[in-house]
C-alpha cells in the first residue's frame, strides 16, 4: 500500500471520514495488512478504492477486495462498504467480475459489526441508481442481490441499521427502482410480520411508520389487497398509543389511495374512533388530515357525518386539538365544492359538462355509431378541462374488477348523470327500448343538486348556450327541457354580470339548521342593509360557517391560537370559491376585518390572494368590495405591498377600463419603499409593468409608464436595470405596434440622449443591449432602425470601455447583420465588425467573430 503514497502510521491511528473521527489502537501484527489502518491523520483526501491498487500481496483486484471486505480490522470493512459504488464501477465492464462483486456485497451484508452494515445500506440507493443507468439486466441483479438486504435490515437488531434501511427503502420507492412484485412478495410481508399483535413494540412502531410512508407509492390494488386490513387493525391498537398516532397522522393518505367505497365502508368507523381517542395528540392528528379524509367521501357522508365530527374537534377540551381543527377548517369547507357532471348522449354526439359552484367545463365529442347505430363513447372520449374534477362517469364509487367499465357500458343512454348519485340506480332493462330513443332511461330530477349550486343566471345560460348548436338532436332537446325545468324549479334567480350594480332583493335560501323560513334581505353590495343580512347559506353546514367566521374574534386568539386570523385569511379564497359569489355577503365582513388586522402577516396573506378572490367574485363585487381594500394595501407596509405588486397585472386586468386607468397615477408610488435597499421590490415592479403594458393605450403607456421605465433603467442595482431595459423595449414595441411612430421616434431620441451619450459607461453599454433587443424583437421597421438608431450604435464601436464594445460587437454580429435588409446600411455595419475583430480586447474580438448560429454566451453579468 506504500505505492499509494501514504506513509505508515504509528501505533495510534486516526480514521477520518465525513462527519466521523474514530481513534483506535492496533498491534504491530496488523501493519502487515497495509490496510486502511495504515493511514494517518492526514488521509482526508484518499481515494476510497486505493486498496485495489497493486501492493506487496501479489493478489488480483478481486482478491484484494475479498481480503479487505472480510478483514479482521473493522475499519477496513467499513471503508470497503463505503466504497462499494466505486468498486462496482471498477468491475462493471466484465460480467463475471460484476457478479463476483455483487456476491461479495451479499456476504458483507451479514457482517457482525453494525457500523459496517449501516455503511453498506447507505450505499444501496446509489448502487441501485448506478445499476439502473448502466446495467441492461438491472431488475434481475437488483432483485437478487440488493432487495433481500434491504428487507433483512428492516428487522435488524441494531436501531441505526434499521433506520438506514427504512430511509433507503423510501428512496428506492421514490425513484421507482423496486418492482411491484418485490414489494408484494418481499417488502410487504415483512411489514405485515412486524405489525402482528404479538410483535415487538419498537419494531411494530417503526413498521407502522414505514408502512404509512410506503403506501403512498403503491398501487390501489396492492394497498387494498395487502395492507388495508392490517391498517384498520392497527388503528384500534389498544396497547400502543404510538401506533394509533401514526395511523391517525397518515389516515388521509390511506383514504385517498383506496377510494370512496373502501373509505366509507372500512376506514370511516376507525376514523370516528381515532377522533374520540383519549389522547389529544391522536385527535390533533385527525384534525390535521380531515380535508384528505373528506375528499375521499361522498357529499352525503361529508355533510351528515364528517361535519358533526369536525364540530366536536373544534370544540375539543384540548387547546392543541382546537388549534389544529381551526387551521384545517377552511380546507375542510373547501371540500364542499359541489361538482355536478352532466352528460348528454345521442347517436353521434357526446356532451359533457362538469359544473361547480362557479365553474363550467365542457367537452363535446362526436362519437362513431356502433353496428346497431348507437354511439358508445369510450373513456378517452369523455373528459373535462379539469382532470381532478372528473375521472369517470361516476368517480364517487369504485367498481369491482369485473365491472370496471360499468359506467361506460351505460354511456349510450341519453341521460343527465349526476356524479353525486350512483348511476347504477338508473339501470334499465330492454323494455325501455324503441327505435327512436334507444334505451331511454327515465330522466332524473336534478333540481336538488342544482339548488345546492346556487348558480347565477349567466352560468345557467352558458350551459344552454353550449347545447343550442345541437338543439336539432332530439336527445339534446329532451335534455334541455329537463334541465330548463329543473333550473326553473330550483328558482336560481341570481343577477347576471349585465345586471345593474345594485341587484334587486332576492329570496334568501333556507338553511338546514335554521328555522323553516328566513326573511329575505337585500343582496346589494352598496346597500346599508347588507350588513344586516343574515350570514346564512345552504352550501355547507351552517355550523361550519359560523365557526369559520368566529376566527376573527379576538377571544379565539387568546384561547386557541395567536395566529388564527392568519389561518382564516389563508383559506378565505377557498371558502369563497366553495360558497360562490352569491354568498359573498357571508364573508364580506370577515374579509374587511382581516384586511384591517393589526398583524401585518394577516394583511400580507390577503394581499397575496386578492387577485384570486377577484376572479371568484366577478367584476361588480370586486369593484364594490375589493378595490377599496386593494387601495389600502397599496399604502401599507412593504411586506404587504409586495403581495399586491406580485399580482398587480392579474388584478388590474379584472377591472373595467375606466377603473383600471385610475391606477396609472399610483404606479409611481411603487418606486418609493420603506427600505431603499429593497431592490427586489423595484425588480418586481419592472416585471409587472412588462405585463401591464397591454392593458393600457399607447398614449397612457407613453405618458405614464415611460417615465417609470426610464427611472428604473438608472437604478443602482444591475438586476433592476437589466429587467428595465427589457421594459423599455416592450414600450417601444407597443408604440410602433399601435401606429404611434411619432411617439416612438420621440422615445428613441430620448433613449439616445439618455444612454448613448451617457457619461457613464454603464449607460452606453445599456444602449447597445437595447438596440440588439429592438432588432431581435422586431420592435420597429429595420429601415427606421437603420436611420435613427444604427448610427449611434456604430459610434460606440470606438468607445474607450471594452465592456461597451463587447455589447456593440454582439449586437452587430448576432442581430443587426443577421436581420439586415436593403434598407440597412449593412456595409457600414460589416466594416465596423471587421474593425472590432481586430480589437485589442480579447472578448471584443470573440463576439465580433462569433458564429451567430452557435450557442451564445450570456453577457447579462456584464451589464
Amino acid at each position: 500500500m506504500f505505492a499509494s503514497g501514504f506513509p505508515p502510521s504509528s501505533n495510534t491511528n486516526c480514521f477520518v471520514s465525513t462527519g466521523l473521527s474514530l481513534y483506535f489502537e492496533d498491534s504491530h501484527d496488523d501493519l502487515d495488512d497495509f490496510g486502511f489502518d495504515d493511514y494517518g491523520s492526514e488521509c482526508d483526501g484518499i481515494r476510497i478504492t486505493a486498496f485495489l491498487d497493486a501492493g506487496q500481496d501479489n493478489l488480483t483486484p478481486l482478491g484484494r477486495l475479498e481480503k479487505y471486505a472480510f478483514s479482521e480490522n473493522v475499519f477496513n470493512r467499513q471503508i470497503v462498504a463505503r466504497g462499494l459504488l466505486d468498486v462496482l464501477r471498477e468491475f462493471s465492464d466484465n460480467e463475471n467480475d460484476f457478479i463476483s462483486v455483487m456476491e461479495t456485497v451479499a456476504r458483507m451484508s451479514e457482517d457482525g459489526e453494525p457500523t459496517v452494515r449501516a455503511e453498506l445500506m447507505e450505499q444501496v440507493p446509489n448502487i441501485a441508481m448506478f445499476l439502473h443507468e448502466s446495467r441492461p439486466n438491472f431488475p434481475a441483479a437488483f432483485s437478487r442481490y440488493l432487495v433481500p438486504i434491504v428487507v433483512r435490515y428492516l428487522t435488524d437488531p441494531n436501531n441505526q441499521v434499521r433506520k438506514t434501511s427504512q430511509a433507503a427503502l423510501l428512496v428506492l420507492l421514490e425513484q421507482g427502482l423496486i418492482s411491484k412484485d418485490d414489494m408484494e412478495t418481499k417488502v410487504c410481508p415483512v411489514l405485515l410480520d412486524l405489525t402482528e399483535p404479538n410483535s415487538d413494540d419498537d419494531y411494530k412502531i417503526e413498521a407502522v411508520a414505514i408502512m404509512c410512508k410506503v403506501v403512498t407509492m403503491l398501487s390501489k390494488d396492492t394497498v387494498e389487497y395487502l395492507l388495508l386490513g392490517r391498517f384498520c387493525n392497527l388503528c384500534s391498537d389498544a396497547r400502543l398509543f404510538q401506533v394509533r398516532k401514526v395511523c391517525a397522522a397518515n389516515f388521509g393518505e390511506f383514504c385517498s389511495i383506496v377510494g370512496q367505497e373502501a373509505t366509507e365502508k372500512l376506514l370511516m368507523p376507525k376514523f370516528f374512533d381515532l377522533c374520540s381517542d383519549s389522547l389529544w395528540g391522536i385527535r390533533k392528528a385527525c384534525a390535521e388530515c380531515f380535508m384528505m379524509v373528506s375528499n375521499s367521501t361522498s357529499p352525503e357522508v361529508r355533510r351528515a357525518k364528517l361535519s358533526p365530527l369536525f364540530i366536536n374537534l373544534i370544540s375539543d377540551q384540548s387547546r392543541w386539538v382546537r388549534q389544529a381543527a381551526f387551521q384545517s377548517l377552511g380546507r375542510f369547507i373547501s371540500t364542499f365544492k359541489t361538482i355536478i357532471t352532466l352528460f348528454f348522449f345521442s347517436p353521434s354526439l357526446c356532451l359533457c359538462f362538469s359544473l361547480t359552484n362557479d365553474k363550467l367545463n365542457e367537452t363535446i365529442t362526436h362519437t362513431p355509431p356502433n353496428q346497431d347505430g348507437r354511439a358508445t363513447p369510450s373513456p378517452e372520449h369523455v373528459s373535462t378541462a379539469d382532470g381532478e374534477e372528473l375521472h369517470s362517469f361516476d368517480d364517487s364509487h369504485t367498481s369491482a374488477p369485473g365491472d370496471a367499465h360499468d359506467g361506460f357500458a351505460h354511456a349510450n343512454r341519453p341521460a343527465v348523470t349526476i356524479n353525486t348519485k350512483n348511476t347504477r340506480d338508473t339501470e334499465q332493462t330492454d323494455e325501455n327500448f324503441n327505435s327512436f330513443h334507444y334505451w331511454r332511461s327515465p330522466l332524473p330530477d336534478i333540481s336538488g343538486e342544482l339548488e345546492m349550486l346556487n348558480w347565477e343566471d349567466d352560468q345557467i345560460q352558458k350551459v344552454l348556450d353550449c347545447l343550442q348548436p345541437h338543439i336539432d338532436d332530439p336527445d339534446v332537446q329532451a335534455q334541455v327541457q329537463v334541465l330548463s325545468a329543473a333550473l326553473k324549479a330550483a328558482q336560481l334567480d341570481s343577477p347576471t354580470d349585465d345586471s345593474p350594480a345594485e341587484p334587486q332583493p332576492e329570496e334568501q335560501p333556507e338553511d338546514e339548521a335554521s328555522s323553516p323560513s328566513v326573511e329575505s334581505k337585500s343582496d346589494s353590495a352598496h346597500s346599508p342593509l347588507s350588513e344586516e343580512k343574515p350570514k346564512i347559506q345552504n352550501v355547507i353546514p351552517q355550523q361550519l360557517l359560523d365557526q369559520y367566521l368566529s376566527m376573527t374574534d379576538p377571544a379565539r386568539a387568546q384561547t386557541v391560537d395567536t395566529e388564527i386570523a392568519k389561518h382564516c385569511a389563508f383559506s378565505l379564497p377557498g371558502v369563497a370559491l366553495t360558497l360562490g359569489r352569491q354568498n359573498w355577503h357571508c364573508l364580506k365582513d370577515t374579509y374587511e376585518t382581516l384586511a384591517t388586522d393589526v398583524q401585518w402577516k394577516v394583511r400580507r396573506t390577503l394581499a397575496f390572494s386578492i387577485h384570486e378572490l377577484a376572479v371568484i367574485l366577478g367584476d361588480q363585487l370586486t369593484a364594490a368590495d375589493l378595490v377599496p381594500i386593494f387601495n389600502g394595501f397599496l399604502k401599507d407596509l412593504d411586506e404587504v405591498r409586495i403581495g399586491v405588486l406580485k399580482h398587480l397585472y392579474d388584478f388590474l386586468k379584472l377591472l373595467h377600463a375606466d377603473k383600471r386607468r385610475e391606477y396609472l397615477y399610483q404606479l409611481q408610488e411603487f418606486m418609493v419603499t420603506d427600505n431603499s435597499r429593497n431592490w427586489r421590490f423595484r425588480y418586481e415592479l419592472a416585471e409587472q409593468l412588462i405585463l401591464i403594458i397591454e392593458l393600457y393605450s399607447h398614449y397612457d403607456v407613453y405618458d405614464y409608464l415611460r417615465q417609470i421605465a426610464l427611472t428604473l433603467c438608472s437604478d443602482k442595482v444591475s438586476e433592476v436595470r437589466w429587467i428595465s431595459y427589457k421594459l423599455v423595449v416592450e414600450i417601444l414595441q407597443k408604440l410602433y405596434a399601435s401606429g404611434a411612430d411619432e411617439l416612438g421616434l420621440n422615445f428613441i431620441n430620448e433613449l439616445t440622449v439618455r444612454f448613448c451619450h451617457c457619461p457613464k459607461w454603464v449607460g452606453r453599454q445599456a444602449f447597445a443591449f437595447i438596440c440588439q433587443a429592438i432588432v431581435e424583437e422586431d420592435c420597429m421597421p429595420m429601415e427606421q432602425f437603420s436611420q435613427h438608431l444604427l448610427p449611434s450604435l456604430l459610434s460606440l464601436s470606438s468607445d474607450p470601455v471594452a465592456n461597451v464594445r463587447v455589447l456593440v460587437a454582439k449586437a452587430l454580429r448576432q442581430s443587426v447583420m443577421e436581420k439586415g435588409n436593403p434598407h440597412t446600411n449593412i456595409s457600414t455595419a460589416t466594416e465596423t465588425v471587421m474593425t472590432l475583430q481586430s480589437d485589442k480586447d480579447r472578448d471584443v474580438r470573440f463576439f465580433a467573430s462569433l458564429d451567430p448560429n452557435k450557442n451564445l454566451m450570456d453577457t447579462a453579468p456584464l451589464i
